[in-house]
């Protein structure tokens, strides 16, 4: 599982990267540590905004999504000030609410058929 994890975040940097090319040249691509080693697959900014912050798991249910990967999300977003925060999953489909802000859980197969950024 940890392999497809890794397969999973290279097909979401490789879609990142095409729906740069095509439709968002602006766009920058990063990737977010802190000094306590909490990390965001991805950052998307344009200019001097962060646009949306993007967590890739190999999850199919609330219960395999890992606390790290949703503080993470929290911490950056409050550094980076982005409200806009997408974790994909394997086949995992929710949207929840953790300290006011809401995080959307989508299946990768969507996010690749549906590009709703």
């Amino acid at each position: 599982s940890e392999n497809l994890g890794s397969l999973m975040e290279n097909l979401t940097a490789v879609e990142l990267q095409r729906i740069k090319s095509y439709w968002f040249k602006e766009w920058e691509i990063y990737y977010w540590r802190n000094s306590q080693h909490d990390e965001v697959d991805f950052v998307i900014k344009e200019g001097q905004q962060v646009k949306k912050l993007i967590q890739v798991t190999y999850a199919s249910g609330k219960d395999e999504v890992e606390k790290r990967e949703i503080r993470s999300l929290i911490k950056a977003s409050e550094l980076l000030e982005c409200k806009n925060f997408q974790v994909i999953t394997w086949d995992y489909e929710e949207k929840i609410k953790v300290d006011e802000k809401e995080i959307q859980f989508t299946p990768l197969w969507k996010w690749l058929l549906t590009k709703k950024l």
